[in-house]
């Protein structure tokens, strides 16, 4: 007899182990699943038998140093040990976002109801996320740049997704420090439209959504590309001006800016188009009255919501042709129940409809069934 239950318990243990085993590599398939990079500059990834390693090379302007982030099953042990890197157990089922541009990511991923935490919830426009802030879901977490501490430790997130505009992450090291694991999304700092678009695989990765993120960037892609061309095949190109005054300074997108690769992709002559600059550029009013005075269009003008409330902030726009013609578009007119402006949270997930919108101010031949989602014209 005690042969036999010794024979059972080391048959008993075998299977277990195979199980494991089992379980282990249908996780790895599972989660860690091989992903291609296109657009983005500024991440990478390495895909590893046991792990996946995730490179962000630009998390903020003039970063020194790049972010290691080592993704591996629930279950599994770390693949090896460094102090540099972060590792990350995963899928994620309980994670905090602190930018408005996570948000639609994790919707068209239908991850929604795994975010528990986000700083500003009025800035959040998205009637399903807006949904489940209203009813306690998602809490308020104060500042993105000084996340309340005790209320993130009482949510017990597995992941923040944070992002840094100057390279000052000392809120999100303070939080790591108990455990919590923090990534930085970089995807602002993307020149190319579709390049920050494909930052959806970035936080794909932590959910084991890959496949899922792959399909929703080709059709964005797709579509993108399609209306790039369909742009191409009209001689027209107006001329087009972009920007406003704040204080005495106008800033202009510089020539190697996404909002330059917007218009050019919607074949229009941008002013500033030759300017290789990723940001903005700071000019005198005189100077951008000299070059933009007889643009056709003007795109891009700010928060005012009419074309007096545009002269009240400065009289001497009236004396830009695009005034007097009304052909003024502002892409802030539409915002969300809390006075979040929707082109800001969903724009960088559909550069597709952003290119569309502004092909239908330019060359309205083109999309003659097309509603404009962002851009709306002053009166």
């Amino acid at each position: 007899m005690r042969n036999i239950f010794a024979f059972s318990l080391v048959l008993f243990l075998c299977i277990s182990c195979k199980k494991v085993k089992q379980n282990t590599s249908e996780l790895t398939v599972m989660y860690l699943a091989p992903q291609n990079i296109e657009y983005a500059k500024g991440f990478s990834v390495k895909h590893h038998t046991t792990h996946k390693e995730i490179k962000v090379t630009s998390p903020w302007p003039n970063a020194k140093k790049e972010l290691t982030y080592i993704l591996h099953p629930k279950g599994t042990d770390k693949p090896f040990s460094d102090p540099n890197t972060i590792f990350i157990e995963v899928p994620i089922d309980r994670v905090v976002v602190t930018s408005t541009t996570d948000i639609p990511m994790l919707e068209y991923l239908n991850l929604e109801e795994r975010l528990v935490g986000f700083p500003h919830t009025d800035y959040i426009s998205s009637e399903k996320t807006r949904t489940l802030v209203d009813n306690g879901t998602i809490k308020e977490l104060g500042k993105e740049y000084n996340l309340n501490t005790e209320v993130v430790l009482e949510l017990n997130p597995e992941l923040i997704i944070g992002f840094s505009a100057t390279g000052n992450t000392k809120a999100y090291d303070l939080i790591q420090k108990t455990g919590i694991p923090v990534v930085i999304n970089g995807s602002w700092m993307e020149e190319h439209p579709l390049g920050r678009a494909e930052w959806i695989k970035f936080v794909a990765a932590f959910f084991g959504k890959e496949t899922a993120a792959e399909e929703i960037f080709q059709t964005i892609k797709k579509e993108y590309n399609e209306a790039t061309t369909l742009a191409r095949s009209t001689t027209k190109s107006p001329t087009v001006l972009s920007g406003n005054m704040f204080k005495d300074v106008w800033h202009v997108p510089g020539g190697n800016s996404f909002v330059a690769k917007f218009l050019k992709d919607a074949h229009t002559d941008y002013l500033w188009e030759d300017t290789k600059k990723t940001g903005s550029i700071p000019l005198s009013f005189e100077s951008v009255l000299e070059k933009g005075q007889n643009a056709d269009l003007w795109i891009g003008s700010g928060n005012s919501k009419s074309l007096l409330e545009l002269k009240e902030k400065n009289h001497q726009y009236t004396l830009f042709d695009a005034f007097k013609n009304k052909t003024v578009y502002s892409s802030t007119l539409k915002l969300g129940a809390k006075g979040g402006l929707i082109y800001y949270e969903l724009g960088p997930m559909r550069p597709d409809l952003i290119l569309k919108d502004i092909i239908k101010i330019a060359h309205p031949e083109l999309l003659t069934d097309y509603e404009p989602y962002f851009f709306e014209k002053l009166k």
